[in-house]
């Protein structure tokens, strides 16, 4: 009686672990998709929108593979584009004011670091946005509330600050570390979500 109680809590605890595993190894996976999608350039809030509901699948144990992802990338791309876009424009403005700091202008410093950090909220509310797409929502609403949940929830933002983090790291120190990782994130932005919406 007491050893198949023993085996019982051994083969529960093998179980959970080869799910975490199981679940780690998704999000490598999942980043390779994600880095792969986003290879159009503007492609990548869509990369990331099918990537976290992929995870999300994976996670709450629905079927899904990689012809779900390309599914939900190419609905997701159609209005995804022009975030895209939009994002690309952002850091160019943010790139101009590093470039004035550095150059001396007056007020540069101020407000070269104002943009950095403005960079920064604008992919954490992207990224918060991506793990709550769905077919039919619009990108326009999805980062409206975005942006304030990065407000109203500054430890998850934090989260995703760490996380970006990790992705620059990667990349810095050996670059084909970054495209797994990306997985990472996506999964990272799933559950702050999850974990706001259950506070």
């Amino acid at each position: 009686m007491v050893q198949a109680r023993v085996k019982a809590r051994t083969s529960r605890r093998e179980s959970v672990f080869g799910e975490r595993f199981a679940v780690f190894a998704e999000c490598l996976l999942t980043g390779v998709w994600i880095a792969v999608a986003c290879l159009g350039g503007v492609t990548y809030p869509a990369a990331f929108a099918a990537g976290a509901r992929h995870l999300w699948r994976r996670t709450t144990h629905q079927d899904g593979g990689l012809r779900e992802f390309v599914l939900d990338f190419r609905t997701a791309v159609r209005g995804g584009w022009a975030v895209g876009l939009a994002g690309w424009a952002v850091a160019a403005a943010v790139w101009v004011d590093v470039l004035a700091a550095r150059a001396g202008l007056p007020g540069g410093p101020l407000v070269g670091a104002v943009g950095v950090f403005a960079l920064i909220g604008a992919a954490v509310a992207l990224l918060r946005a991506a793990a709550l797409w769905a077919p039919g929502t619009t990108w326009r609403a999805l980062l409206a509330d975005a942006g304030r949940r990065t407000v109203l929830d500054p430890a998850g933002s934090f989260l995703l600050v760490c996380g970006l983090a990790v992705v620059a790291l990667s990349g810095w120190f050996a670059p084909p570390l970054a495209v797994p990782v990306l997985g990472a994130v996506a999964a990272a932005a799933v559950a702050v979500e999850e974990r706001y919406r259950h506070r």
